[in-house]
């Protein structure tokens, strides 16, 4: 394909992605099913360049900075607190379903090779982080539950790319040796981690000597990309690399960074994810026509390997419910002689967190690098395919729906401050220093407005502390007014441009301060 006419390809599918993600905000579907759809229906449309995806570069461009943005909006103290389950999921949950539909798969084929039935589980085991942050956005879920899911999706990757490689070896190979598996998974996964502290001590030290906004910016952004490729050349997990550089990066975002930084950087980074995501679904759609046409066509594929297909897919939703559910027994076992460390979800949690097992650009890119000569290949791909196509437009697009019906309910014990009572913390602090800096040294009062204004903003922060309902409800009106005059001074600040009364540099820096401004009011507002 001609240079320019990749280009307007592009452009076509920024215009697709769109023209989708408008669609599905009209039906009320989360965006990567629509994506999903989309992309594969349009890729058969007679005369359309076909697109292919090169495996290798999806999981370097794709998966390190939406990994990134997953650790960096991850709850530290959720994580850690949930630890042992997130682990259970995104370790023994994805051993669990490579060994069942390695086991489903040889059953039905005993022809095939045992390592490649496990090869094939290891693909179609790890639930997607791209997949699961798409369509978990939409839904409101207990916090635990929101714990778990997030970190199982920043961890399991790692898991199911590390049981791939071994499993690939293996097939081509014929040796396997569970002793050098067991202590090679240990050592890569540990590796990984230091490796992305590593790098995220060096993004550290090089922020802490620029001095540009826009370079610190970019140091940042790139920070996912630079920890994935880093562990990748050093042998050991980039995935795990890449989360441990995110949990370093929301650490010390907020200390680190000025203000400045962070508003830049935030636009910067919603912009990136969502084009990232919004093109990942749509091109795995388009991905569908490429493997399709290398396995000869649907009419090339016997029923007998659309049995075994429908059975994979059967297998791995089943097989998480039977972690899950397997997991909560043990628990409650647990819970009854006395572990009071033990905690189980409950059965409408349970129930939730076993149907949230999307699939997606993992198991779509790992199923394109099995090499030409590997057993089962035409069968494996068809199976990835069934798998993300079944996982996201199915589990995706009804977890909603499951989510209403079932209804799980929020047992974590609340945190022990709330919004207004922080709030009213840190007015009181702001409020002491006013109070301290209004006075010279002398005890001349040197700044009475000040000192006025945080004096009523200290009251009113009392008041919204002991009932926020009633103190919004009598302080809109207030911003309002504050809303309608920031109206007025931009159209008075366009109208002075447009007559040539201020230079471009005037109009850019004043409108900053009343695009800050108004935002800052509608947060207060509480839209």
């Amino acid at each position: 394909m001609h240079g320019v006419e990749a280009f307007e390809l592009v452009l076509i599918l920024l215009a697709l992605v769109v023209a989708l993600y408008w669609l599905a905000l009209r039906l009320q579907m989360p965006p990567a099913t629509t994506l999903l759809i989309g992309g594969g229906a349009i890729a058969f449309i007679p005369g359309l360049p076909a697109v292919s995806l090169d495996p290798e570069l999806a999981l370097v461009l794709f998966l390190p900075p939406l990994l990134m943005d997953g650790a960096f909006n991850t709850s530290l103290g959720r994580f850690r607190r949930n630890l042992p389950g997130i682990l259970s999921l995104a370790v023994g949950a994805v051993i669990f379903t490579t060994l069942v539909v390695g086991m489903v798969t040889h059953w039905i084929l005993p022809q095939l090779p045992w390592a490649a039935c496990f090869a094939l589980g290891a693909i179609v085991s790890p639930p997607d982080a791209v997949a699961a942050r798409a369509v978990l956005k939409g839904v409101t879920l207990p916090r635990r539950l929101v714990a778990l899911l997030e970190g199982e999706s920043l961890l399991n990757d790692a898991t199911g790319l590390i049981l791939f490689r071994f499993a690939v070896v293996a097939t081509l190979s014929g040796v396997f040796h569970a002793g050098e598996a067991i202590g090679g998974f240990v050592v890569v996964a540990i590796g990984g981690a230091v490796v992305g502290l590593l790098v995220a001590a060096l993004w550290i030290f090089v922020v802490r000597q620029l001095r540009d906004t826009v370079l610190i910016v970019v140091t940042t952004a790139s920070l996912g990309w630079i920890a994935y490729l880093a562990g990748e050349a050093a042998h050991v997990s980039g995935v795990i690399a890449t989360v441990a550089a995110g949990l370093v990066l929301s650490w010390h975002y907020h200390t680190l960074l000025s203000a400045e930084i962070r508003l830049l950087g935030n636009s910067v980074w919603d912009i990136m994810v969502f084009l990232l995501e919004a093109f990942v679904f749509i091109l795995i759609g388009f991905s569908l026509r490429g493997a399709i046409e290398r396995i000869g066509g649907i009419e090339a594929v016997p029923a007998s390997t659309m049995y075994v297909v429908g059975a994979v897919v059967l297998t791995v939703i089943l097989a998480r419910f039977m972690w899950v559910f397997g997991s909560e027994a043990l628990l409650n076992i647990a819970r009854g002689i006395g572990v009071k460390r033990a905690r189980p979800l409950g059965p409408r949690q349970a129930t939730v967190l076993s149907w949230a097992g999307m699939r997606g650009v993992v198991t779509l890119a790992v199923s394109l690098t099995l090499p030409a000569d590997m057993p089962g290949r035409d069968l494996m791909l068809v199976c990835a395919f069934a798998v993300i196509f079944v996982t996201v437009v199915v589990q995706g697009s009804s977890l909603g729906w499951v989510i209403r019906r079932i209804r799980p309910v929020d047992e974590d014990p609340p945190a022990k401050m709330n919004m207004p009572t922080i709030e009213a913390t840190m007015a009181r602090a702001r409020m002491a220093v006013v109070e301290k800096l209004a006075y010279a040294p002398d005890g001349t009062l040197i700044h009475p407005l000040l000192l006025e204004e945080y004096q009523r903003r200290m009251v009113f922060m009392d008041r919204y502390a002991e009932d926020s309902s009633a103190a919004m409800e009598n302080l809109r009106p207030h911003f309002d007014v504050l809303l309608e005059s920031i109206v007025a001074g931009r159209k008075a600040l366009i109208e002075a441009h447009r007559s040539g009364l201020i230079e471009d540099e005037v109009l850019h820096e004043l409108e900053r301060d009343l695009d800050v401004e108004e935002i800052a009011i509608v947060f207060q507002r509480g839209e």
